[in-house]
Order: C-alpha cells, then structure tokens, then sequence
C-alpha cells in the first residue's frame, strides 16, 4: 500500500521525508530516558561480557578439577598393576584413604596454611576451616577466574597427590595404620607448608623461583617422601639375593596402561587447570606443550630401554610417559613445540637410568615412583631455567635444593618416629601371604585364588 501510494503521487522527495522522519523518531526514543530505560533492560536480560568470562573461567576450573581428582584412580590402577595380586586390595584402600584424607584435611587446615596471605614467608596458620572471604563468591575473588570454592575444590584435588606417590614407592611391605599416620602428618602440614613458599607468595616466590603446575612443589615433594620410606623400610622379600637384582613383576599390565592413560587424561586438568582460567591461548599452549613431552618422554623411554634389555618393556615406556608429563609439570605454559619436546626426551631416557641405579643401590621402589616423580620433577623444575625466558638455573636449583631438604629431613623424622614407636613393616609372614590377607582378610581376586578359604 506504501508503495502504491509513492507510485500515484510520483514524488520522491515524501519518500525521503518519511524516511527522515522515522529515523529522526528512532534517535529522539533511543535518546530519551525511555530508551536508555530500555536499553538497561536489554543488558540485565543476558549476562555481561565480565559475568560471562567469570563463568567460563569458573567452569573450566571445575572440570579441572574433576580431571585431578580421576588421576586418583589412575595411580591407584598402575600401582596396583605394578605390584603382585596378592597386594591389590592394600593398595587399592590406600588410595581411597589418601583421596578422603586429603580433601577432608585440607578443608580442616590445609588451605589456610598453603594460602595465609600476608606471612613472614616461611610459615602461617590463619585458622581452622573455610571462612568464605566478603568477595569468594564474585568475580573479584580472583581477577574474574573463579569463586573461593572453585579455588579449594581445584586445590585440594593436588593435595593428595604427593601421598599417593609415596604409595607406591613403599607398596607391598608397608603396614597400613603407619602409612596411614605418615599420609596425615605429610599431607596436611609437610605438603602445605612447601606449598606456602611458592604459590602462597613465600620466600621462594619472592626470589623469583618458577613452578607452574608443580614438578617440585608436587611431584618432587612427593618423591622425596617415597624416598625417604624405601630406605627406611628395606626391600621386598626376594628382591635381591646374593648380590643380584631379581625382577618381581607386577600382575596386570593392562591395568598400569589404563592407570598411565587415566593419568595423562587428568594431566589436562593438571597443568591446564593451572592457568587459573580459561584464557583459549594459553590453556591450549599449556595442553600442547603437555601432550607432546608426555609422547617424546613415552618414546625416549621406550626405545633407550630396548637398547639396553634388548627388549622392548611396557612399563618402562608408560613410566616414560609420566617421566615427560612430571618434567614438563614446571614450565608447560613458558614451553615451546622444540623445547617441551626436549624436555620428554631427556625425562625419558633419565627415567629409565634412574630406575636402574636405584635397584643398583638396592632401593627397592615397585612402581618407578621415586625416578618418575623425584628425578624428574627435579630435571623438569631446572629445565624451565634453562629453556623459559626470565628464569635462572641458581633459582630453580635453590628451589630444588630448600624442597628436597625440607621434604626428605621431614619425611625421615615422621617415618623414623614411627619405626620407633609401632613400627612400619608388615612381619615376613604376612608380605609373604600377601597385604590383602593379612591387613584387610579379603582378595581382590577371590574367585582365582584357592587359597581363599578363611
């Protein structure tokens, strides 16, 4: 009908007037407070662009922290398929206990020791529980990343992690009420207060001392526990004799491969969830960097240990694997493409000599745990000095060196005490019958197992 009308007065210039007119209307109300009424409307109705990065962010880190928390069950099935059937159960309960202990503990202390804020750098107890600061729940908690609950969620999924690599290392002799005890004390005030030194703004992080997602402040920690507990407790039963090296392999190798996979797959969350955002370029550059050390270490490992046992050994190229995730854990977002690729490779061929000289020096360690997550996460820590921009090898090595005092001297205390007091191997009878039976009276293979009969 306008058309028409344009069409039968045959004048252009009312087109344009009406047009002017109708734009001059659309300014006049966009301009009026009805219009800037509704505007506001308009921007109440969806989330902002700050509310929406503060969601992104958030549940990033969420998902973070539900990929640590699986690699729990990834140590718990490469431990256990590391190590003798008969011992399975016993690991298994280990694992459970230290993923319950560390989440409960770390509520109870944990994390106001590892986070105090403004302390002397060494060491501050701000309380007991978790007191939700006046901005924990907004986006100005932190920098518009994540909540207060996020940020212990996300956190206390780590502090089990360095007990559970104390696990293995001492599988298969241990008792269980004192590595019961020794997780407690290690977890809830040895890790926390190492912790406290770097990412709780202590003296190390004020030296400049770099570790972004923890190859010394986990890993090393953790390592350095396992270590002090192979040597205090002695090897296995039969492991060496007469001088000589004798392998006790472990049960299942396909549960160490679904273990070493389950633990890769968590590693996204590991180092991704470290950025503390979901900032697209640097998640992805942490992931990439983090894949490939973890496929260069699997192939250094695999093919140094076929050169030397002329065999080509799945657990030492799954332990490879680990050997590049735990090395490039320091510096995943510092790393380029050449530089994580190097770094797996080095991991994986001083990962297979580590393991050999510590059965050398018969330090009887069942699953690797002590070369994986100590030698490594020590090469790892003092690669990002020598490869990441603004970093020196005196500080990492400084860093290295405090860790590694603190850790081992702390350990040695917690379980020489013990050993004292009630003791911390099981008797030679019950290793020879096997953990399961003796510490907790059942198999985890009752059906293959005849002697299954009390």
């Amino acid at each position: 009908m306008f058309h028409g009308f344009l069409q039968r007065k045959g004048d252009a210039s009312k087109m344009r007037l009406l047009f002017g007119a109708v734009l001059f209307a659309v300014l006049v109300i966009g301009l009026s407070p009805l219009g800037a009424m509704a505007q506001e409307a308009a921007e109440d109705a969806g989330p902002t662009a700050l509310d929406a990065m503060f969601t992104a962010n958030n549940i990033w880190m969420m998902l973070s922290a539900g990929l640590v928390f699986i690699m729990h069950l990834g140590f718990g099935t490469l431990e256990s398929g590391l190590t003798r059937s008969k011992n399975t159960v016993n690991i298994l309960f280990k694992n459970t206990y230290i993923v319950c202990l560390g989440i409960l503990t770390y509520a109870l202390c944990g994390f106001n020791i590892m986070y105090p804020g403004d302390f002397n750098g060494y060491f501050a107890f701000p309380g007991f529980g978790l007191p939700l600061p006046e901005n924990g729940l907004t986006p100005d908690y932190a920098s518009v990343g994540y909540t207060y609950w996020t940020d212990f969620l996300f956190q206390a999924m780590f502090a089990a992690t360095c007990a559970t690599i104390v696990s293995g290392a001492v599988a298969e002799r241990i008792k269980l009420s004192s590595f019961m005890i020794f997780s407690f004390f290690y977890v809830t005030f040895i890790y926390t207060i190492a912790g406290s030194w770097k990412w709780g703004g202590g003296w190390l992080d004020e030296k400049g001392f770099y570790d972004f997602a923890g190859s010394t402040l986990v890993h090393s920690v953790g390592g350095w526990g396992a270590l002090a507990g192979v040597i205090l407790l002695g090897p296995r039963k039969g492991k060496y004799v007469d001088g000589e090296m004798r392998p006790i392999p472990g049960h299942s190798m396909p549960l160490a491969m679904i273990g070493v996979f389950l633990l890769w797959l968590g590693w996204f969350g590991f180092n991704g969830g470290s950025v503390l955002s979901a900032d697209p370029a640097l998640t992805s550059l942490t992931l990439v960097t983090t894949c490939i050390a973890a496929a260069a270490g699997g192939l250094a490992s695999m093919f140094t240990s076929w050169a030397i046992s002329k065999k080509p050994d799945l657990s030492m190229s799954l332990n490879g694997i680990l050997a590049g995730l735990v090395g490039i854990t320091a510096g995943a977002d510092q790393m380029t493409v050449v530089s994580s690729t190097i770094i797996g490779v080095v991991a994986g061929v001083i990962v297979v000599f580590a393991v050999i000289f510590f059965d050398r020096i018969k330090l009887d360690d069942p699953v690797g745990a002590v070369s994986v997550h100590l030698v490594c996460g020590i090469w790892g820590t003092l690669a990002v000095g020598i490869f990441a921009d603004g970093y020196t090898v005196g500080t990492q090595l400084l860093g290295v060196v405090a860790y590694g005092v603190f850790s081992f001297v702390s350990a040695m205390i917690i379980f020489g005490v013990l050993k004292v007091i009630m003791g911390i191997r099981v008797s030679e009878e019950e290793e020879v019958e096997g953990l399961d039976y003796g510490e907790h009276g059942m198999s985890a293979y009752p059906n293959f197992e005849s002697s299954y009969l009390r």
